[in-house]
């Protein structure tokens, strides 16, 4: 899993011809973020819709639809009219672990068409603050210690955290107990909360609430550290290979 999170914007099949007319568009256009607001992707939708409505001189609305892990907000997509009003934003979880993990009522390959690969967000390993470990060596130490697994927040079955802590208990031979939600911003608050012990999370989401003290980051698991948190040190330096 060298990339924990790619996002692609899918587009239902081919534009028709309202779409390919000259005066498209001609109102506003639908986005459907298949997570809660407050999220990763809801952010980095609403900061790229600012730029499409320059761009495009139309509002860009986006709509959160929640549950099971993205492919309910994915499945309004492809049951939405194909006239270039209605496009869909997904990411590695949505567009393609759900393929295996769920029965869908659509295909992902034939019912969607790629518009643009967005920016990857490096995950990023968080706890909350009571977890003594203040390395991710005395983290990993600490989860092997623990009598019952851990409680680990992911955004549903099959999403970028659920797939990055499966890929955590793999290489580190740790056990989680999962808790889904409907997207890692509720998750963040149960972890800010003490409500549940750790995240394998996109940086994006976290880097706020490290910043701000409320829960403790071990390491970036990528080769490199990110501008964001250059203060992290990766998976790698932090004396833990094989675990990008």
């Amino acid at each position: 899993m060298r990339r924990t999170v790619l996002a692609v914007l899918a587009a239902l099949l081919a534009w028709s011809g309202v779409a390919r007319a000259e005066n498209y568009p001609s109102r506003p256009i639908t986005v459907i973020v298949p997570f809660s607001a407050g999220g990763p992707s809801d952010a980095m939708m609403r900061i790229l819709g600012e730029r499409m409505k320059t761009a495009l001189g139309q509002a860009i609305l986006v709509e959160n639809v929640t549950g099971a892990g993205g492919s309910l907000g994915v499945g309004r997509t492809v049951h939405s009219p194909a006239d270039g009003y209605t496009v869909g934003f997904g990411h590695l979880g949505t567009n393609v672990a759900n393929g295996a993990i769920y029965k869908l009522g659509y295909d992902l390959v034939s019912d969607l068409e790629p518009v643009v690969l967005l920016p990857s967000n490096p995950m990023i390993i968080v706890s909350k603050n009571a977890v003594p470990a203040k390395s991710l060596g005395e983290l990993l130490a600490w989860l092997k210690a623990t009598p019952t697994p851990a409680t680990a927040g992911t955004a549903g079955a099959g999403s970028g955290s659920h797939i990055a802590g499966l890929y955590f208990e793999n290489v580190s031979g740790i056990k989680l107990q999962y808790v889904p939600y409907r997207g890692t911003a509720p998750a963040m608050n149960d972890l800010v909360a003490g409500q549940i012990d750790l995240i394998v999370d996109q940086t994006s989401n976290s880097i706020n609430q490290v910043r701000a003290g409320t829960i403790r980051a071990y390491a970036i698991t990528d080769d490199k550290r990110v501008g964001s948190a250059p203060d992290i040190p990766t998976t790698d330096e932090a004396g833990y290979q094989g675990f990008t």
